[in-house]
């Protein structure tokens, strides 16, 4: 947001918060353990980590294509950043021990591989599809109204403070 001031940087933005409430509902909904359950209150699958690199990577992948287009500069840039997403993905997963990467999340026992998987892959399907909806979708009627303007720009101040919000709540209750 900061780089590019303009409605898609929101609309992206608003998609990483919409895509965290994505993961709180899917580990709801599948309830299934960390490895070892009193570590964390919360459920394990999908790793919510796991899914925010990969919704960001892959939305940054998708932009950076849409703007330079599919060359070999953008093409290196892209291949950079999943690069730099998978090895973010794999430092949730591991710890570096003298410079070698071994399993930290999972050797913490916070979550298992599959969790940390399925993590990427929802977060990654969630982000084509969030990215897609703004050129099919949001794109056109944005820039004819004034009033889905005003209605995007809200809800995305609205997201926006909600998420704050709810990050304070959590910090408050692990201080307790």
């Amino acid at each position: 947001m900061l780089w590019r001031h303009d409605a898609e940087a929101l609309w992206m933005a608003m998609g990483s918060i919409v895509n965290v409430v994505l993961s709180v509902g899917l580990k709801r909904l599948l309830n299934q353990e960390r490895p070892v359950a009193g570590l964390k209150s919360d459920p394990g699958m999908p790793s919510s980590h796991a899914q925010s690199i990969f919704f960001t990577v892959v939305f940054a992948i998708a932009s950076l294509l849409e703007w330079l287009g599919n060359n070999a500069l953008s093409v290196g840039i892209s291949v950079l950043a999943l690069a730099f997403g998978s090895y973010l993905l794999v430092k949730i997963a591991s710890n570096l021990v003298a410079g070698l990467q071994s399993w930290l999340r999972v050797s913490q026992k916070l979550h298992t591989m599959n969790q940390i998987l399925v993590g990427a892959v929802v977060g990654s399907i969630f982000s084509v599809l969030w990215y897609l909806s703004w050129d099919a979708v949001v794109l056109e009627a944005f820039n004819s109204s004034l009033w889905v303007r005003v209605i995007v720009l809200l809800a995305c101040a609205g997201f926006g403070l909600g998420f704050l919000t709810y990050v304070i709540q959590y910090w408050l209750q692990d201080e307790r």
